[in-house]
């Protein structure tokens, strides 16, 4: 803690200045969304380590927000969905529901190597398996837990900020 407060006197700034826009090509659907999105996280059976990370992702040091990704807290309201996790048993008819409420055009991240390929979870027996299985997926994020910074790349993906 000590040290961010040397860096805030000696800069005057909490975050680092935004990095250039992400390369890559851009979904379709994220073209048509206009430089933002609005998500709405699933947890389809996550060890909770890529919610961390994605609290991390939208807080004050990494603030996905200025780039255009804001959370929500319905589907309804939702242009992606940011989903964590293996898809169990459980959980693979609401995330099929979830996916079907948010509105057209419609992008799906999966977050994590759970989310993936299953990861430490692939074969057990309450998993169905990865999201993609469940529902399409336009935009991975690889990692156990993904860093802050690939996440909000991820989402600089979807609104080409």
């Amino acid at each position: 803690m000590l040290g961010l407060w040397r860096k805030i006197r000696r800069t005057g700034r909490v975050a680092e200045a935004a990095p250039p826009r992400p390369d890559g090509e851009r979904p379709e659907a994220a073209r048509r969304l206009g430089g933002s999105v609005q998500v709405r996280h699933v947890d389809a059976g996550s060890c909770n380590g890529c919610e961390v990370e994605i609290g991390s992702a939208f807080g004050p040091v990494y603030d996905a927000e200025r780039y255009g990704a804001r959370l929500v807290a319905s589907p309804r309201h939702a242009d992606a969905l940011l989903v964590t996790g293996p898809v169990t048993r459980n959980m693979a008819e609401p995330l099929r529901r979830t996916f079907e409420a948010v509105p057209q055009p419609r992008l799906v991240v999966a977050v994590g190597d759970c989310a993936r390929n299953c990861g430490v979870f692939a074969g057990a027996y309450g998993v169905v398996g990865p999201v993609s299985e469940v529902v399409r997926v336009d935009v991975e994020v690889a990692g156990c837990p993904p860093r802050p910074e690939a996440i909000v790349e991820a989402l600089r993906k979807l609104t080409g900020r």
